[in-house]
């Protein structure tokens, strides 16, 4: 038999599907997972040419700062929040319990940080990925690998994933230990739910809006024991370091210069909103009713989310608030925003939705991550003194708003058993209205009536 022979028959003994195929590629190359592994490393491919073509190169600026904050602590040089990167005006802003856990970095060479910095960044997206597409992937029947796969690939070039990777921040390691206790501890409500929570805000405040996520949704054991968390990691702190406690909470804290520009296009949150708008009077009143407005919509519908069940939709509304109402949100902080839009994805994948509505909620999910990975807002800096330019210098915040209202609650929960057909239903009332009927007019015989039969 001829090689040519051999392909042929090779051929027709495949599934039609892999019989569309190049008949040169050999069988492995045929199978679905080789296949699938070829989508998701062309994708990775797709994905780090964007980010070599259009991704600014940060040099890991905050592990720097973390880098040299440790050093000029441990090495006696001065107190920890002294410290300014040089030639810059940036220096340690965390409470001191997150200097405790970096500390460990002071005693390592900085390629080594950088390299430990990298892997608990990858590994802590991953696994958020991973526990926000896994119902996705189980519920329509897809490899959840394949899916995790596709997924990463895409979230290397979210620009807020993308810039807490190269400015070697912590806000995915933050991200994965809320998203564990919210999905996990809170949800099965285990003794323990609420530490993860209580760990991320004394590492830094801003998950502290998860606390009061908990109340809200009448978690109060979890919210206790997230405050307890804050408590003693701070009181810990205290023992060991007071002195950079003293400084952190009654100084550091309140000096708003060593963060940054509230106007910086970089500062997605209302409050850089209204910062941009008038950049020389900008009206804290204007920026504390935006910020009422938008918790009274997050609490609404957070409490929904908890009736239901969804605590995937509570950690991506709780998540966007957190950045909406910070005073300052660099774009690396939107990482907060990725779960409100896996969910989109997760929400227009339900079976049994409208063609439009399936449409709406895919569209918005590719719009809003086609935009936050075009570094759009940049094209605004410092020209934000127009009405246009202001619009577009916002334009994250904006698609935060529409997230925080769009993105649907899970569907209700189907009841347990198959239901009864309605024919069924109209068949039995049918039947006991007949019953009723006949023990109506049969009278139950009396006790004169059994003595004269008997006779």
């Amino acid at each position: 038999m001829s090689t040519r022979e051999r392909v042929a028959q090779r051929s027709a003994e495949m599934p039609a599907r892999l019989r569309q195929l190049p008949a040169w590629l050999p069988a492995w190359a045929r199978r679905k997972g080789a296949q699938q592994a070829a989508i998701v490393f062309g994708l990775f491919l797709a994905a780090w040419a964007f980010d070599a073509a259009f991704a600014v190169r940060h040099g890991f600026f905050d592990l720097r700062v973390y880098y040299g904050a440790l050093n000029h602590w441990v090495d006696g040089n001065g107190a920890l929040y002294d410290y300014l990167l040089p030639r810059t005006k940036y220096g340690f802003t965390y409470p001191p319990f997150a200097a405790l856990t970096m500390l460990p970095m002071a005693y390592l060479g900085w390629h080594v940080a950088i390299g430990i910095s990298m892997l608990l960044t990858v590994g802590a997206a991953l696994a958020v990925i991973y526990w926000l597409v896994e119902p996705m992937a189980r519920r329509n029947g897809w490899s959840p690998w394949f899916v995790l796969g596709v997924a990463a690939a895409l979230v290397v070039a979210f620009e807020p994933m993308r810039e807490t990777f190269l400015f070697g921040q912590v806000n995915a390691i933050l991200l994965v230990l809320v998203a564990a206790d919210v999905l996990f501890l809170v949800r099965y409500n285990r003794s323990v739910a609420g530490v993860g929570i209580g760990l991320a805000t004394a590492i830094k405040l801003t998950p502290g809006i998860f606390i009061i996520y908990l109340i809200i949704t009448g978690r109060i054991r979890a919210a206790v024991v997230a405050s307890g968390t804050v408590m003693a990691a701070t009181v810990f702190t205290g023992a060991v370091a007071p002195d950079e406690s003293r400084v952190f909470w009654t100084d550091a804290l309140w000096n708003t210069s060593r963060v940054g520009e509230n106007s910086f296009v970089s500062n997605q949150s209302l409050n850089g909103v209204v910062h941009r708008w008038d950049p020389d009077q900008p009206s804290n009143l204007a920026w504390m009713a935006l910020v009422l407005i938008t918790l009274a919509v997050w609490a609404w519908r957070s409490r929904a989310a908890a009736k239901r069940g969804d605590e995937a939709m509570g950690l991506a509304l709780t998540g966007i608030v957190g950045v909406l109402i910070s005073p300052i949100t660099w774009v690396h902080h939107l990482v907060w925003v990725l779960p409100a839009i896996i969910l989109l994805v997760d929400r227009g994948t339900v079976k049994g939705l409208s063609k439009r509505r399936r449409n709406w909620l895919l569209g918005l999910a590719a719009f809003t991550y086609a935009v936050m990975c075009s570094r759009l807002v940049w094209a605004f800096n410092g020209g934000f003194d127009t009405f246009p330019g202001w619009v577009g210098s916002n334009a994250y915040v904006w698609l935060s708003l529409v997230l925080l209202v769009a993105v649907p609650l899970a569907p209700k929960p189907e009841p347990v058993g198959p239901p009864r057909p309605r024919a069924v239903d109209a068949g039995v009332d049918d039947l006991d209205r007949e019953l009723a009927d006949v023990t109506a007019t049969v009278r139950v015989p009396s006790q004169d009536d059994r003595r004269l039969v008997q006779a």
